[in-house]
């Protein structure tokens, strides 16, 4: 026995050592050297100061802007040196559309007992570490009830998946603001799951391990708004006993009154700040699109985010980083952005084992089958739930994968164990299984590791984009190489440093990250006009047209290249096919300027 507790504690603590070496600070923590002006810790000195905005003033400009939620107007506030971004912007002050929970249960209590500020990366490190222990305590607590003829190696084995295979590596790969709530939702759903299971198993005591399951619940919809309808699960404890002819009204006010009372708490949070009870404040944020008129859940989204989520397979390279990302279906109309996300079905094979969860109940047909039979349902009512909302949603990205995967993980190791417990007798059997389940186990944990690398590939390629943006170039190509030595053939990073390089006066040298860009991605529009631009600049003409012409051939309304065009064509004498350039750019755009300023030069008397 101490030898499997050995065994356990040392698989738990691979798993979290693996979550602190490979948490990484996202973009927009990045831009900032203080902790304290994390987003949490500044709404957190908001509520400290008395009031329910961020500590942060909002740039005087916006409010001069005819409208502060037009992208291109606003682009200039969101980034350095205001870092406004994703933030929400209402009567002058700015809030934070996050969830609160993770401010009231961690960064509050944390600065109040410390006098130190706690950076986002290692919230999300804290709230993947206490959901992964707690889902560990109900495989355990599953094991010793119901399976303790199971291996020690196969729960160990478990227990791996359950840190490994859920979307955890690749949520800590950009540790920052948007991750903190997803991670302290995951964290709370699994500790209300936790909290049915002792209802179901202490029926003398249930009510009150109700009544923690709806106050676990309520916070984590405080975390995540879109989990409310996975609040379901509540009711499973409540059904199970009026199935069993047992007194439920106390039952069903514990699952209740706690979730009403922290809801009812939300929507006044909501009315102070919005002026309305439901406004979390996502259509007044300051983001890369425009979000006031934009409608978030739409029946017409569910086909594409099904397909996203669960169908569309990774592609796979022979370079690092190995895992790329899936191709992208036609988005319907209105639909906002993808941002990367896989598809468990085909890209973490171990979640279909969550089929093998029958056994568990043909094996146990007696009253202790039917319990366990309750706390599944209720486990997989909360995946249901909680896919089908996101599945409404304008946008996907694989951090919000989190919301679902790990419940469905944990059905998968369950049918792992009835599988285990089914082929008992049958030796021969039971080996090929576990060699099936296994490699399972090993392509979900290394697609799940592997994957982790494009997405922090990605946050260093965002974090130069951004320094470039504020006048910091030399730092932008650090971060831009950064990105590049783990994923080298990244063409936006390839782009973005020849970009930076062309700003540093190194035009050989950017020429040359262009056409590594283009190497990856042929049809990358950007970087046919830069290329075509440090061509030009090089007195290579010809090379240089000939980027430009086929960046039209893939957008014929390009206006940057028709201008560039016409600039060429002027250097080379060839007037009139200059100014039929010029024309064409002012019958897309009438308010080209380079244009219209070309053609008046050109025309007017000599």
């Amino acid at each position: 026995m101490k030898r499997g507790w050995r065994l356990l504690a040392a698989v738990c603590a691979l798993v979290i050592g693996t979550y602190a070496y490979m948490a990484q600070s996202g973009a927009l923590e990045l831009q900032s050297t203080n902790p304290a002006d994390a987003y949490y810790n500044l709404l957190v000195q908001g509520f400290r100061a008395g009031q329910l905005s961020l500590k942060k003033e909002a740039p005087p400009g916006l409010a001069q802007l005819a409208d502060p939620y037009d992208p291109s107007a606003n682009n200039r506030y969101r980034s350095v040196p205001y870092l406004t971004h994703d933030l929400s912007y209402y009567k002058g002050r700015l809030y934070l559309y996050f969830g609160v929970t993770p401010a009231l249960i961690l960064f509050w209590p944390f600065v109040a007992l410390t006098g130190h500020w706690l950076l986002h990366k290692e919230a999300v490190v804290v709230f993947c570490t206490m959901g992964f222990l707690a889902s560990v305590g109900i495989l355990h607590a599953v094991w010793r009830r119901y399976f303790a003829d199971v291996s020690i190696g196969v729960v160990g084995a478990c227990v791996l998946a359950l840190g490994l295979a859920t979307g955890a590596p690749v949520l800590l790969s950009q540790s920052d603001v948007y991750e903190v709530p997803i991670s302290c939702g995951y964290m709370l759903t699994i500790m209300a799951l936790g909290a049915i299971w002792c209802a179901l198993h202490e029926p003398e005591r249930s009510w009150r391990w109700l009544a923690v399951a709806s106050a676990a619940y309520g916070l984590a919809v405080g975390a995540r708004p879109n989990l409310l309808f996975g609040g379901l699960i509540l009711l499973v404890p409540v059904i199970a006993a009026y199935c069993q002819q047992r007194r439920f009204w106390t039952l069903l006010m514990a699952a209740t009154v706690p979730i009403m009372l922290i809801g009812l708490g939300l929507m006044l949070y909501n009315d102070l700040r919005f002026g309305s009870p439901l406004e979390f404040g996502g259509h007044y944020q300051l983001a890369g699109q425009r979000q006031v008129t934009l409608q978030f859940f739409s029946p017409r989204y569910l086909w594409v985010n099904f397909r996203i989520y669960f169908l569309e397979p990774a592609h796979w390279s022979a370079r690092p980083p190995f895992v790329l990302a899936a191709s992208v279906p036609l988005l319907p109309a209105g639909y906002m952005q993808v941002r990367r996300p896989f598809a468990v079905l085909t890209n973490v094979p171990l979640v279909w084992l969550s089929l093998a969860v029958p056994l568990t109940w043909w094996i146990r047909s007696d009253q202790a089958g039917s319990i366990l039979r309750w706390f599944v349902g209720a486990t997989a009512l909360l995946f249901v739930m909680c896919a089908l909302t996101l599945e409404f949603y304008c946008s996907s990205s694989f951090r919000y994968e989190m919301d679902f995967l790990p419940a469905l993980v944990l059905l998968a190791v369950i049918g792992i164990l009835g599988l285990e417990r089914a082929l008992t007798k049958r030796t021969v059997w039971r080996r090929a299984v576990r060699c099936g389940w296994g490699l399972m186990l090993i392509f979900s944990v290394a697609f799940n590791l592997l994957a982790s690398l494009q997405y922090y590939a990605e946050a260093q390629n965002g974090l130069g984009d951004d320094l470039l943006h504020a006048g910091n170039v030399s730092e932008a190509v650090g971060h831009y190489q950064q990105a590049l030595r783990i994923y080298p053939d990244y063409a936006d990073a390839h782009e973005s440093l020849g970009n930076a390089l062309m700003q540093l006066g190194k035009q050989s040298e950017a020429i040359v990250q262009y056409e590594q860009a283009l190497r990856s991605n042929p049809d990358y529009v950007e970087a046919h006009c830069n290329l075509g631009v440090a061509l030009l600049q090089a007195g290579r003409i010809p090379e240089a047209m000939g980027h430009w012409e086929q960046a039209l051939q893939i957008n014929p309304d390009l206006v940057e290249a028709l201008d560039n065009l016409g600039a060429a064509l002027l250097r080379l004498g060839r007037v009139p096919e200059a100014i039929a350039r010029y024309e064409q750019a002012l019958r897309i755009n009438p308010d080209d300027a380079e244009a219209r300023n070309s053609l008046a030069h050109l025309r007017s008397p000599q």
